[in-house]
This record gives structure tokens, C-alpha cells and sequence, in this order.
């Protein structure tokens, strides 16, 4: 079974032309799957949104009879218009786009769900968030459209070169070489941290306790404590100021434990959740969304904080309000 088909139900047709509701229905086996993929492309959880949708509406209009396997003719649909966008945003895009947090895939953790998830493999664990981890997602950012479409399609969900190529009209072995340049930007990265032994659950609980203590405590000694020597925070605040002032990048464990008083103004919203595969924070204030910190964690500390404050953006997201 191709990776465009796990967990989806068998795409055996009942006779030689499918009708509608029976594409309609496949369609919909295969939704999860395409939004991952375009989702992965986009960083944007509206934009996958709506690629997905664009992508049924060109299902709908096409004749699938002669088509074999229709989880990868829809992951190509899927991945063309992806890549439309993406080649379209870059066009669009005068000035760099500066610090940008991809949008963040949030879900509620509640203590008893916290301690079954520190229960868990962690090599699991670690797997499940480095999949769609927002460190990969924004290191994925600085790839060119057909280097990022060659990389999501190849590496994470295993489709052959010959199939990707037609996607970005070159050959299997340009998009190779596609895929082999996305891989080289991707080294020495938090989000490709192969080699480093996984942080399971408890211990990225521990993390997150012991940054939310210091933080509040102003205690520099102990933030410098938990974060690796060469932590990143990006924080994304969109056009306005957010709680690290202007939307900007800080570098190196000693730079980021001197924000420790912004910290202690997000700690006492601070809700733990799954940010992405990871623990992280939704941080509210008046019972409303403020940010979202997502967290990447190596050799058992913090490596890079990655915090959405756009207040626009936050509100097309679903989050938790209490």
C-alpha cells in the first residue's frame, strides 16, 4: 500500500465508471491524508483548508475511470495546487517575510491525557512530533517551492521521485537533487535532530514546569538551567506589538533568558496543550487566546520556542478558551 493510501479504505471501484457519491466518499477517506500534505506545503492551516477544497472541486469536474490509484492522484491534485500557491506567494512576497510562524496545530491536553502521554514510547513520541513539528515546518519556510514540494512528498510521506517529478516538470533525477539540497538546509536543525536521543512526555512536562517556575521567578540562573546553549525564539506578533515586543528572532541561551520578564507577563495564562506533537502552551488572557508557544526539545532541553502572538491569526485558529 503507497503512504497516499494509509488509513484509508480500499479505493476499489464497483464498475468501470465511479459515480458521484462514491467519489464523494472516497474523497472524503482520503481528506485527512491530502490536508496533512497540503498542510505540510503551506504551514497554513487555512491554506491547506482551502487546497483541499480546490482540489475536490477539480475531483468532481474529472473523469477518475482510468485512474489506478486514486490516493496518489489525489495527493498529486493535492500537491499541484500546493505548490500554485506556494510559487504564488513567493511572486507576491517584495520584501522578506521576516519572522514567521507557521500556523500551529493545537490540542487540548488535560493533566490525566499529560500523564498517558508521558506513559508512551518515546521514541513515538518524538516521531509523532517531529512529523509535522513547527521547527521543521519553519526551516521548511526557507526552501524554494519545488525544493519544499520534492522534500514533503519524498521524505515524510514516501512517494517515488518519478512520481514527484511531473509535479515540478523536471526529471526523477533533478527532483532528486531537489529533495537531496532541501536535506542539506535541513541539517543541523532542531526540527531535523537526528542523532539526539528523544525527549520523551515527562520530561518535556518537567521542561515546560520548570520554565514556567523560573519565568515567573525571574530566575535567569534557572532558565539558563533548562534551555540548550543554542536555543532560538521566534516570535511571530504579526504587524503590531506582542509580548515579546516586535515580531523578532533571539539567539543563544543567555539572549533568551533576559526576556525572562516577558515570559512572566505570558506565565500566569499559560494552559499546557499539544502544540504540534509536542507539549506547549496556549497562554490566555480575559478567557481569550494571546499566544501560542510551541517548543522543540533536544537532549532533554529546550531548543527552540516558537510563539505565535498575531491576534488575527490566533483567532482563525480553534483553540482552547479556559
Amino acid at each position: 500500500m503507497s503512504p497516499a493510501d494509509q488509513g484509508a479504505k480500499p479505493d476499489a471501484r464497483p464498475d468501470a465508471r465511479p459515480d458521484a457519491e462514491w467519489l464523494a466518499a472516497r474523497f472524503e477517506d482520503h481528506r485527512g491524508h491530502l490536508r496533512a500534505v497540503a498542510y505540510r506545503m503551506l504551514g497554513s492551516l487555512a491554506e491547506a483548508e482551502d487546497t483541499v477544497q480546490d482540489a475536490w472541486l477539480r475531483v468532481a469536474r474529472a473523469d477518475a475511470s482510468s485512474v489506478e490509484n486514486l490516493g496518489g492522484w489525489l495527493t498529486t491534485i493535492v500537491a499541484r495546487l500546493a505548490l500554485d500557491r506556494l510559487r504564488s506567494r513567493t511572486s507576491r512576497r517584495e520584501d522578506p517575510m521576516g519572522v514567521h510562524v507557521p500556523d500551529p496545530v493545537v490540542a487540548a491536553l488535560d493533566d490525566r491525557h499529560a500523564e498517558a502521554a508521558a506513559a508512551a514510547d518515546p521514541a513515538r513520541q518524538a516521531e509523532l512530533a517531529d512529523a509535522v513539528g513547527l521547527a521543521l515546518l519553519v526551516v521548511l519556510e526557507t526552501l524554494s517551492p519545488a525544493e519544499r514540494l520534492a522534500f514533503v512528498l519524498h521524505d515524510t510521506f514516501g512517494l517515488p521521485f518519478d512520481e514527484i517529478a511531473p509535479i515540478v516538470e523536471r526529471s526523477p533525477v533533478a527532483t532528486r537533487q531537489l529533495a537531496s539540497r532541501a536535506r542539506r538546509r535541513l541539517q543541523g536543525s532542531a526540527a531535523a535532530a537526528a542523532g539526539h536521543r528523544p525527549v520523551p512526555a515527562r520530561r518535556q512536562r518537567e521542561l515546560l514546569d520548570a520554565f514556567l517556575a523560573a519565568a515567573r521567578g525571574d530566575d535567569f540562573e534557572a532558565l539558563l538551567r533548562i534551555l540548550d546553549p543554542g536555543v532560538v525564539v521566534r516570535a511571530d506578533t504579526g504587524p503590531g506589538l506582542g509580548p515579546l515586543g516586535r515580531s523578532r528572532e533571539i539567539r543563544g541561551a543567555t539572549a533568551v533568558a533576559r526576556q525572562a520578564m516577558a515570559f512572566r507577563n505570558l506565565a500566569p495564562g499559560a494552559r499546557l496543550v499539544r502544540v504540534n506533537g509536542a507539549l506547549g502552551f496556549v497562554v490566555l488572557s480575559g478567557g481569550r487566546p494571546y499566544a501560542v508557544l510551541g517548543f522543540t526539545y533536544r537532549d532533554g532541553a529546550i531548543a527552540e520556542i516558537d510563539i505565535l502572538a498575531d491576534p488575527e491569526r490566533l483567532a482563525s485558529l480553534d483553540l482552547p478558551s479556559r
